[in-house]
């Protein structure tokens, strides 16, 4: 085979676009062992300064004043007053571009994010380059700051997320539904059994998996507080992700706790712990959901995040594979019923199983691959 190059840019370190970077990026190694990756966290690169600023703001938003990002997202009357920002930033970082493509000379440029992707295409006008761009959205949730002419390709995470994008005015064609890229290794099966014990659960005994993503957001603690009520035997495994604080406080209650509840902060292996889990709580990042629906996982959702998690529980909740807690009073209750009632966890799974991609990232390379396989760098 020969070696193409494929340059995969996202944003932010600790993020589902930075997995689904990763997990295209193992998809292609699978694939084609020689070929060159290069994953680059794009706003980085080019606005060092304004990323960590940017992230700062953004967690704020998200955690103090929600309703904010919500008037934001895929609001038409912002994305129209901050065109000229946009296209000011693009060619002020069309510069950095073209050395580090100069550099690379990828012969695909993958984006996993709305931001590099406007960036890559505007390169391709500015230099009138025919290099493959293609974008892969991680939620789903079509919003219109994706949209950019110099695109070849949109990869979508469901049949509904196309119809969106065509009635945006994006071609057919150009739209690929092969789902939210997640790591191969989900569509593997292994040992329940063998998996419990690696773990240090119980395989006779409800396992709740409890995540916030990677920024250990929602409402964790109460999940915890909520776990300790319900009356059936049953087991808690929580990941706090990179939130050291939340950690600490979780280690100290479960310490003193007389069920079974099992800390993680970040684990390589969330495929095999989802595998042998009974559900999961969490508040509907398009990764977490994408893997849960692989392993064919039930999903109560709490606490979305404005914006793209809202559309995200919208769509599970349409499609049987998810249900939504409101009141956080009621969570022990809810749990307790849920896991007493084997006909409805039955139903979920099966409404999980039929949306999910679990060769999603597979199919992502191919098609890169194919797009490498026709064209060289020109810059």
């Amino acid at each position: 085979m020969s070696k193409f190059r494929v340059l995969l840019l996202y944003i932010s370190e600790v993020s589902g676009h930075h997995q689904a970077a990763i997990a295209i990026e193992n998809a292609l190694k699978i694939i084609n062992p020689e070929v060159e990756t290069l994953n680059l966290n794009a706003f980085n690169y080019t606005n060092p300064i304004s990323e960590k600023i940017v992230n700062r703001l953004y967690m704020g938003v998200i955690k103090r004043t929600p309703g904010i990002w919500d008037y934001l997202y895929d609001n038409p009357s912002v994305i129209q007053k901050t065109l000229k920002i946009k296209e000011a930033i693009h060619k002020h970082n069309s510069p950095k571009l073209k050395k580090l493509f100069d550099e690379f000379k990828p012969n695909a440029i993958v984006c996993t994010q709305a931001f590099p992707c406007g960036m890559a295409s505007d390169f391709k006008k500015t230099y009138n380059s025919s290099i493959p761009l293609i974008g892969v959205l991680t939620d789903y949730a079509p919003h219109s700051y994706w949209i950019y002419d110099n695109v070849d390709y949109f990869i979508a995470p469901s049949q509904e997320v196309k119809e969106r994008f065509i009635q945006k005015g994006v071609s057919a064609d150009k739209i690929k539904v092969h789902g939210i890229p997640i790591h191969p290794k989900f569509s593997i099966k292994h040992n329940p059994k063998e998996l419990a014990a690696k773990f240090n659960l119980s395989i006779d005994k409800p396992i709740i998996l409890a995540m916030g993503g990677g920024q250990g957001l929602g409402p964790i603690n109460k999940i915890v507080s909520a776990f300790k009520k319900i009356r059936i035997d049953s087991q808690l495994a929580v990941i706090t992700g990179n939130n050291q604080k939340l950690f600490r406080r979780l280690k100290r209650r479960a310490e003193k706790s007389k069920k079974k509840i099992a800390l993680y902060q970040f684990i390589n292996n969330i495929d095999e712990l989802m595998e042998i889990s009974t559900l999961i709580i969490t508040k509907a990042g398009g990764l977490t959901t994408a893997e849960a629906l692989a392993k064919g996982l039930p999903m109560v959702i709490i606490k979305p995040l404005p914006g793209q998690e809202e559309i995200n529980t919208t769509y599970f909740l349409d499609k049987g594979a998810a249900i939504k807690i409101t009141n956080e009073r009621l969570l022990s209750q809810f749990i307790q019923d849920l896991i007493s009632n084997p006909a409805m966890l039955k139903g979920m799974r099966q409404s999980a199983l039929g949306l999910s991609k679990p060769s999603s990232s597979l199919d992502i390379a191919k098609l890169i691959l194919e797009l490498c396989s026709t064209t060289s760098y020109t810059g």
